[in-house]
């Protein structure tokens, strides 16, 4: 999917909050059964920009915030859009683990 490739590259780039905003805009436009993928996984990205910045606390609110909404997400077994959702709420968590 489009909007998985483009916030990825863009996070292996350094530029998570430029991830966030296009996460963000498939939240807000993607049916409501998806919101929680799509909410969870902007709210990382914006974990990690806080990280990047140097708030820690923010970072780690962030990152366990987006990991429970992917987490709730993935209970419900919709579409994964080629994402390993147990891959992604496990890296989220151990970034918020490191910035506590």
């Amino acid at each position: 999917m489009e909007t998985v490739d483009l916030a990825r590259k863009l996070v292996q780039e350094g530029r998570p909050f430029a991830a966030h905003e296009v996460l963000e805009a498939r939240w807000k436009a993607g049916p409501d059964e998806e919101s929680d993928l799509w909410q969870g996984l902007a709210q990382v990205c914006v974990g990690l920009t806080h990280a990047a910045r140097g708030n820690s606390t923010g970072a780690a609110r962030l990152l366990e915030r987006g990991a429970a909404r992917v987490e709730q997400y993935d209970a419900g077994h919709g579409p994964a859009y080629g994402l390993d959702l147990t891959a992604v709420i496990a890296c989220a968590r151990e970034h918020a683990a490191a910035e506590r």
